[in-house]
């Protein structure tokens, strides 16, 4: 359902989601089913690479949907996968866009030793509507997840909706806490209502609000910030892993 499909297919990046298509979680925005996933396919990762290198990608997005139930929250899967694409595609770089895994430290530490160009996890919306919008999820915990990436040493990396009920300010106090963890990349788009059961648009944002975002973003500190109404969180993601190269370059 994303509006930039062609784009990034004509820049040979796209994103591909591991784990199963159902989640155990009921997020208020996502189109995603929710109910008991699968068993666990344990052959993913190598078939993953395996289209990746198909496809030759230049740059691959791997995201996944909960799996609350699993003791690792599919921590393993996520980091063989990335191992794999690394080992089959090493041209690849690659952003993970992680759930928050119940704030489960270890998990999250197998995830980022895998060692993905970029670390995303989604912030989705301001602190007072999370209840509403993520009731499975919380904020603190999820400015966790960013700050045990960013102390690790990884590219991190997060995204928002805006749109859904937010004010102005509940936004830029959002992106303040973001940056306090040291996160270096940051995106907003506009929410799209997917279908007449999930939370409805509450506002078209004008693009002036979101080059707004995109100058406050850069003033405090942000590397990278990608801002308006068809952003979503993978959005330009390779240009991203380049800049950051060039910003902070790999020793040889």
């Amino acid at each position: 359902m994303c509006p930039n499909i062609s784009e990034c297919w004509e820049r040979r990046a796209a994103t591909i989601m591991i784990l199963g298509d159902t989640c155990t979680r009921s997020c208020g925005f996502c189109a995603v089913k929710t109910g008991r996933p699968s068993a666990v396919d344990l052959d993913e990762p190598r078939r993953t690479a395996e289209a990746v290198k198909k496809m030759g990608l230049h740059h691959c997005v791997i995201t996944s949907v909960d799996r609350d139930e699993l003791d690792d929250d599919g921590a393993a899967i996520w980091a063989e996968t990335i191992r794999q694409i690394h080992t089959e595609v090493p041209g690849c770089s690659i952003e993970v866009l992680t759930p928050d895994f119940q704030g489960n430290p270890e998990s999250i530490k197998t995830v980022l030793d895998a060692k993905p160009e970029i670390m995303s996890h989604n912030m989705e919306t301001v602190e007072r509507l999370h209840r509403r919008i993520r009731p499975q999820a919380q904020y603190q915990r999820s400015l966790d997840v960013l700050r045990q990436s960013v102390a690790e040493g990884l590219q991190t990396k997060t995204s928002i909706m805006v749109g859904i009920g937010e004010a102005k300010e509940e936004v830029f106090a959002l992106m303040d806490a973001v940056r306090a963890t040291g996160c270096q990349i940051f995106s907003l788009g506009q929410y799209l209502q997917p279908t007449k059961a999930h939370e409805p648009v509450h506002r078209y944002v004008h693009p002036d609000e979101f080059e707004e975002y995109k100058v406050y973003g850069l003033k405090i500190g942000f590397n990278y910030v990608e801002s308006g109404p068809l952003v979503r969180s993978s959005y330009h993601a390779d240009e991203q892993v380049l800049k950051n190269k060039i910003l902070h370059p790999v020793e040889s």
